[in-house]
């Protein structure tokens, strides 16, 4: 598919803006997402991958560029606006799963669709169909404490795909994870990716893992170059 679902333009950040220690970390990023299409997002430490990522993401703001999803130019907006766009658009994983511990894997699934106005009954069945699709649904009932870390993870992808967004932003989603079950894990991701044909921003220092998606892309001195 080609159709256009984010595009970042002209984006810049800097920090301590003013000061002695002031920190550029964007200097005019451009880029281009398209619906079921997975780029690889790799950067050292410290290069603004998850400024970047924040942005694209709604959660914080640049101080120049635009952020538009399916069209719209999103970055300007009010702050309860953005949360609604962030809610039904966009879709996060971290390293760490975030999952809260008090609710079962079904639970911590369902629990944005309700927010976002789903019936419960269609929130319930979509969280089994998306763990029955990474291998989970045997877990469904199981708290955050009595899964392994891949079975985590795995249910940390099913809640960002909830509510169905258009773009799933990932910030080292296999980075606290063995190498063998990092494997496991980020093939579920890929499968769950391809099969919602949504664009998806995957930032990692896995070469390996980078090499199985779309395209490449180095953050480097504040902007966006392709890896070849």
């Amino acid at each position: 598919m080609n159709d256009l679902t984010m595009r970042l333009n002209g984006l810049t950040k800097t920090y301590l803006k003013g000061t002695p220690g002031e920190v550029q970390v964007l200097r005019g990023v451009d880029l281009e997402l398209r619906a079921g299409e997975a780029v690889a997002l790799v950067a050292p430490s410290g290069a603004g991958k998850s400024t970047l990522l924040h942005i694209a993401g709604l959660l914080d703001k640049p101080d120049e560029g635009s952020v538009e999803i399916a069209g719209q130019n999103v970055a300007g907006r009010g702050d309860r606006t953005r949360t609604a766009l962030r809610r039904q658009d966009v879709g996060f994983v971290y390293q760490f799963h975030h999952l809260l511990p008090e609710f079962t894997a079904l639970e911590n699934i369902t629990l944005p669709q309700l927010a976002n106005g789903v019936s419960e009954k269609a929130a319930q069945d979509r969280a089994m169909a998306l763990l029955d699709r990474v291998g989970v649904a045997a877990r469904a009932k199981h708290r955050p404490a009595a899964l392994s870390g891949g079975e985590q993870q795995r249910v940390a992808f099913c809640r960002a795909l909830a509510n169905k967004p258009r773009v799933l932003l990932a910030d080292e989603p296999t980075g606290n994870l063995d190498p063998e079950t990092s494997d496991q894990v980020f093939g579920a991701l890929m499968s769950l990716v391809r099969d919602a044909g949504l664009s998806a921003l995957i930032a990692t220092h896995n070469m390996d893992l980078a090499a199985r998606m779309d395209r490449k892309l180095r953050l480097e001195a504040g902007v966006l170059k392709p890896v070849e």
